[in-house]
């Protein structure tokens, strides 16, 4: 039996709609797509990322009009296995990345993906940031995020701790070495304010092996008492695009973004929040509650295709903090039952 299928306008969230289009099995069409544009239709990077759930699924059937303005999409099954792909260079690796690891655990076969492209850039998150941050998310929910292990149980997590420890992961490429001392102190100046237990990697390349681009970035990562990490990230503005960024803005503005995330709170970072909730929602169909700060305009915008898709509705509590300011801003407790969802072409064993 067909099923039923979606129609949006326009190409806002076009990763959203297309991943959970490929997890319900919804078709779903996507029509003015910058219709009204000089250059109007899909971005070669939507173009590629397209080709990737394509080379990841078994069955899928996708039609482009002429101009690029209509998309149809009707997903096959979710195959998995060894898969390489060139990604388009207007966006970095985590682009793709963050869309494979809301698919992956629910493919027939383990999905091992070689993707090429470039590795950071101002919009997407970089690769270090999902390892430390995503991973253990999916660590939360009984999921290897180096293989499938299980599916998504079912989770509660209400508890919140105060920061542990800070670690800085900071690269610079064919650029002076001196970019990243001056990187590490302007942001240390922040942070050291509030802990002093800072842990300092860095990554200075230069030759072949440093690429093409020159530039610096900064992750930041927070550990809390009870093992949650939040996270925080700036990267230079990319050669003759915009305005220079100075490594004394950088690191103190990213020192910034991570005190901003963590006066937010929450058991999980609002980059990895749509993360948690697709688990949530494909989950054993228990209840599973989880803590956020406030909650993203990404995530505000997730929740309602998810209802579209899943027809999944989360019960959404405020919570207040306690008089003791340290509990940062107010909390969100999402609660739902998951739909127990399965990939029928998987085998038992």
């Amino acid at each position: 039996m067909a099923s039923q299928g979606l129609t949006y306008d326009g190409c806002n969230f076009f990763r959203q709609r297309l991943v959970l289009s490929t997890l319900s099995g919804k078709r779903v069409k996507i029509r003015n797509i910058r219709s009204k544009d000089d250059n109007p239709g899909l971005r070669d990077f939507e173009a590629s990322f397209i080709r990737l759930l394509d080379k990841i699924t078994n069955g899928t059937r996708i039609e482009i009009n002429q101009t690029g303005t209509v998309l149809f999409y009707q997903p096959g099954l979710l195959y998995g296995g060894v898969v390489e792909h060139e990604c388009n260079t207007q966006r970095s690796v985590g682009y793709y990345l963050e869309a494979l690891l809301m698919l992956a655990p629910f493919m027939k076969n383990p999905l091992k993906a070689v993707l090429k492209g470039v590795t950071n850039d101002p919009t997407d998150p970089s690769v270090d940031q999902l390892k430390y941050t995503s991973i253990p998310v999916m660590k939360r929910f009984g999921i290897d995020g180096e293989g499938v292990l299980t599916p998504a149980k079912c989770m509660e997590v209400r508890s919140f701790c105060l920061c542990l420890r800070t670690c800085i992961f900071l690269y610079s490429v064919r650029v002076s070495p001196q970019m990243a001392n001056r990187i590490v102190d302007s942001a240390r100046s922040i942070l050291n304010k509030f802990i002093p237990d800072i842990y300092i990697y860095t990554d200075h390349m230069k030759g072949d092996k440093s690429g093409k681009s020159p530039g610096f970035g900064l992750t930041l990562v927070a550990e809390t008492l009870n093992g949650t990490f939040l996270s925080a990230e700036q990267v230079s503005t990319p050669q003759g695009q915009g305005d220079p960024v100075l490594p004394e803005d950088l690191g103190r503005n990213c020192a910034k973004l991570l005190l901003e995330e963590i006066y937010r709170g929450g058991c999980i970072d609002s980059a990895n929040q749509s993360l948690a909730l697709v688990y949530m929602t494909l989950g054993q169909q228990d209840v599973s509650k989880v803590l956020l700060g406030h909650l993203s305009p990404y995530t505000i915008e997730f929740l309602r295709h998810m209802r579209d898709f899943f027809q999944m509705m989360f019960k959404i509590e405020t919570q207040k903090p306690a008089e003791d300011e340290r509990k940062g801003g107010d909390k969100v407790l999402m609660t739902c039952v998951g739909a127990g969802y399965t990939n029928i072409s998987k085998s038992i064993k």
